[in-house]
């Protein structure tokens, strides 16, 4: 399969969508034709190069002998994924949230992805939450890994949530001015079920103590890191 994938598909049904939409509005003529010179172009460069870097990572399945595209094109779990993840791509232009989509396709591709409402939801979450949500998340699936230990483990014998913030700002210093930001961001992976709901009620007394992703949130990470075997 050293072919590139087609070029016709969701990319273009985005745009002739948006120029349907657009010529709907009062200044319908003007706004498509802006539509055209602004949007377009870029629109499909990003599906362009999702496509083909998805296509060159299947083709390396294939040619391990991992996959056999005949069998993904009948294989209903994977169209599906492949369809909603380039729909979120095609939206997002940060590359981690673009690893994770492809991650996400290539693991359904090894069947290596959830049953199918699980799958749906791991992808939304994908496209909805932020960056920082992927980064927290993985930081506290294993809070050591990539740290200065001795600088994030100030003082850890504190609640559990105060734990946590502080260890977050004190191994991201973009976080370091973002006390809010960063409750907000464990807030949201707390309601999405993602880190254990009794985060204000436990005692920390070391980074291992604050791994607190639950089986959900285990489960989304694994979905979309890299497919074991490269």
């Amino acid at each position: 399969m050293s072919e590139r994938l087609p070029q016709d598909g969701f990319g273009d049904d985005l745009h002739r969508g948006a120029r349907m939409l657009l010529s709907c509005l009062p200044a319908g003529g003007a706004a498509v034709e802006l539509f055209n010179r602004l949007l377009a172009p870029p629109i499909q460069r990003r599906r362009d190069a999702w496509l083909n870097h998805l296509a060159d990572r299947v083709a390396k399945f294939e040619q391990e002998g991992r996959v056999k595209v005949e069998d993904l094109q009948q294989n209903d779990e994977f169209i599906s994924t492949v369809m909603q993840a380039s729909q979120a791509a095609v939206r997002n232009h940060q590359q981690e949230k673009l690893g994770a989509l492809r991650n996400a396709v290539l693991n359904t591709a090894l069947g290596q992805a959830p049953e199918d409402s699980k799958r749906e939801m791991f992808l939304g979450f994908v496209d909805t939450l932020t960056v920082w949500h992927l980064r927290v998340l993985s930081f506290l699936s294993a809070p050591g890994a990539g740290t200065d230990v001795q600088k994030v483990n100030m003082d850890l014998t504190t609640g559990h949530h105060a734990a946590v913030i502080a260890a977050l700002q004190n191994a991201f210093p973009d976080l370091r001015e973002e006390g809010e930001f960063v409750q907000k961001i464990v807030g949201d992976l707390d309601r999405e079920g993602l880190i254990l709901g009794d985060v204000t009620l436990r005692t920390v007394r070391g980074l291992e103590g604050m791994r607190n992703l639950t089986n959900l949130g285990d489960e989304f990470l694994r979905f979309i890191s890299e497919p074991k075997g490269g």
